[in-house]
Order: structure tokens, then sequence, then C-alpha cells
């Protein structure tokens, strides 16, 4: 990382740690990942004044949170790309491209973003979709040199579309080390990694990280499972997480995110953050 990122930097990361709620998925043409999102103005002010340390957006989602009054809010991580894999059909091709091909990552300095995320995806049988994430990453990472802004690759392992009906995370922690190592050769200044089946593991993909690393989320669960398989992922290295559905798809997003806030920041167990989220008025 060049010092000159290093003050987006650390508008992102809370003394070296974060929580980036995640809420991009409008771009993923997929309806099931909507529940939830239908009034984004509401969500980001539930998110807001919940605080976490970063909400990730995309460029025309992006002024609900920059042009809040006040600067005490979340950081603004903004996606700059958008692609196929995530629907439960499968497509003739694959695809990646970034949202704005003249110059992507400008709109992000724009809104005055902390950080900027694109996808590494690797799936069985693709190497046209993977080699269209090296481009974009390609293309990003010197425009990101440029302005000093943060870059967030999100190295994507997915296992067959029969085996789950869609895309889902693979798992396999060689693959997902392997994958994050070459995130990490191309420049990236955060990873956003995928969880490994045996929590036990994860210590190496942030050992071949070299740098900060946070667990992306994936479909809404059960909160205490989620709760005990991120303080698994916390104690093995992790930084923070990137959840999206496993907050604003229950019942109470806001009980879930202070929950999560203090297993990051204060170091609180499994259980005492279940115990938090269940005393919250109205959680359903």
């Amino acid at each position: 990382m060049t010092h000159n990122k290093e003050a987006r930097l650390n508008r992102l990361l809370t003394a070296g740690r974060c929580l980036d709620i995640a809420v991009d998925h409008g771009v993923c043409n997929e309806p099931g990942f909507l529940d939830g999102l239908e009034d984004m103005p509401a969500v980001i002010d539930q998110l807001a004044a919940a605080r976490p340390d970063a909400i990730q957006l995309n460029y025309g989602q992006a002024g609900l949170l920059q042009q809040r009054p006040g600067r005490d809010k979340p950081a603004l991580v903004m996606r700059l790309d958008m692609g196929n894999p995530y629907n439960a059909t499968t497509h003739r091709v694959m695809w990646a491209v970034l949202q704005n091909t003249q110059d992507p990552v400008l709109p992000a300095v724009q809104m005055d973003a902390a950080c900027v995320v694109v996808n590494l995806f690797m799936l069985p049988d693709e190497p046209d979709l993977f080699r269209q994430c090296v481009s974009n990453i390609a293309r990003v990472r010197a425009d990101c040199d440029r302005y000093g802004m943060p870059l967030m690759i999100e190295p994507l392992v997915m296992a067959p579309h029969s085996a789950r009906g869609g895309y889902m995370v693979d798992g396999d922690a060689e693959k997902i080390v392997t994958l994050v190592r070459l995130a990490r050769e191309m420049g990236a200044d955060i990873i956003k990694a995928d969880p490994t089946t045996e929590t036990r593991d994860f210590h190496r993909v942030v050992q071949a990280a070299r740098c900060p690393v946070l667990v992306r989320g994936g479909g809404r669960e059960d909160l205490q499972r989620v709760f005990g398989r991120s303080w698994e992922l916390l104690d093995q290295g992790a930084v923070g997480l990137v959840y999206g559905r496993n907050v604003y798809q229950h019942a109470n997003p806001s009980a879930v995110v202070r929950a999560l806030m203090a297993m990051i920041h204060q170091g609180a167990s499994a259980r005492e953050a279940w115990q938090m989220y269940e005393a919250e008025p109205g959680r359903g």
C-alpha cells in the first residue's frame, strides 16, 4: 500500500478493524437478494444510526450515505464492478464488467469513498470470466494508485453451479488461499475473503494476504450460527467482516450491527453477541 492511501484507509478501519455492511446487491440482478432492500433510504437511515464502520454501496445509491449531514457517519466503500454469477439460473455467457469503463475510480473519489471493491471470480470451467476480472483489477489498481484510493479485492472461489443450485462458496482452504495470494500479488490493499469450511484453516488465508482481511458473509443463516462462525474467523486473524444479507434480511438489522461491532471492536464472544441481540427491543 502506498502512503497516499493511508488517510482513506484510516477512515475505513477503526484501530485496524472494520465492520462493513454490504447493501450493493442491486447490481446482482437476483430478486431474492433485494428482500429487505426495497426502501433504500430507510435502509441507509437504519444502518447509519447503528454506526458500523462502513457501508458498501454502488455509485447510484452512494448519495444516500454521503449526502447525510454531519461528519459522524460510516465510511463509504464503493463497488466498481458487476457480473452475473449470482443467479440461480445458468447463463450461456458469464461476464464481469466495470460500471464506469472510462474512469472507474473517479466516481468514488468524487463521492469521497474510503475504499473501492472489485470481484475476482474463480468459477469452474469459466476462464474467460476470470480473465475479465484480472483485466478489471489491473485497470482499477492503476487508477487507485493515481488517486490514492485503497483497493479491496474480493476473491470468490465458487463450487459448480450444479452442486447446490447456483454458484455458492466452495470453502476449500487450498483454493481460497491460492486466489487470495493472487489478489495480493495484484496489489490489493484489503482482501474480502471467502470463509473456509473449516474455520481453523482461516489463518492460512490471513498469512497469504499480507494485508488486512475481512470475511465475506453470503446468504442469510441462523444468527447464532453466524455469530459463532464469525468469532472463530476473527480468532484466526481476520480484522473484520463484510456482511449483507446476514444483517439486512434479519428482523432487526441495527441489533445485528451492534452485536457484530461488539465482537470486532470489544472482543465479545459469540454468546455475548447473541445475548446483546436478544436484549435489543424490537428484534422480532
